[in-house]
């Protein structure tokens, strides 16, 4: 029971860190009125929901799309490790990576009455490294009781993603700018080890493969 209760939190602290709602809420207040409270609330709840579903598809059937192209887990390990490891950095550095969210999007964003969906939920929360990340997580979940306990981890931390949404103008009030870059870069440290752990696990498992 200890073993799973580890592995439970360790899901949820992997998905938080690489999701970042922090950033998540400071980029959203930037693109949005952060004093019309229902539509921060309303945009909250889309794209938490939006994040869930993507989410739940990418564990359902993410890896049976790799697999009728033969890429194994390996390699998807290999990648997600390196988009992560860009994600780190930028993290590390303070800065919102381009592998998250461009500038062209950013544009874009600026012009629309929702954003909710694009680009909030999707690239913001939901890009490469958290796609990988859940593919990787759903692959070393062995047997139903894991399964079921990644997919628990999934809704907890998207109702994680909602609060913090949800709260996004309060949070930014008192972290600040600082603050926020601060969290971010602690954030960025445990991505950093997750991407270390994916590259190193995904290049060995080949090279054992291959040898």
């Amino acid at each position: 029971m200890p073993e799973l209760a580890q592995l439970f939190l360790h899901d949820i602290l992997a998905l938080i860190t690489i999701l970042n709602p922090v950033a998540a809420a400071s980029i959203m207040v930037s693109l949005i009125d952060p004093a019309d409270q229902d539509y921060v609330k309303r945009t909250a709840r889309t794209a938490s929901l939006t994040l869930l579903a993507a989410s739940l598809v990418t564990l359902a059937g993410g890896g049976l799309i790799f697999q009728l192209f033969g890429i194994n887990v390996l390699s998807i390990k290999v990648i997600g490790g390196v988009v992560l490891l860009m994600l780190a950095l930028s993290m590390i550095n303070g800065r919102v990576a381009s592998t998250r969210h461009s500038s062209a999007e950013n544009q874009e964003a600026q012009e629309k009455d929702d954003i909710s969906i694009i680009p909030l939920a999707i690239p913001i929360l939901f890009g490469p490294g958290m796609i990988a990340t859940l593919i990787v997580l759903n692959n070393h979940s062995v047997g139903t009781v894991q399964k079921l306990l990644l997919y628990a981890a999934v809704v907890v931390s998207t109702v994680g993603v909602f609060l913090t949404l949800r709260y996004a103008v309060n949070i930014n009030r008192f972290l600040g700018e600082t603050g926020t870059r601060i969290l971010t870069r602690l954030m960025g440290l445990v991505v950093g080890a997750i991407a270390a752990q994916f590259l190193v696990e995904g290049v060995k498992g080949l090279w054992e493969a291959a040898a």
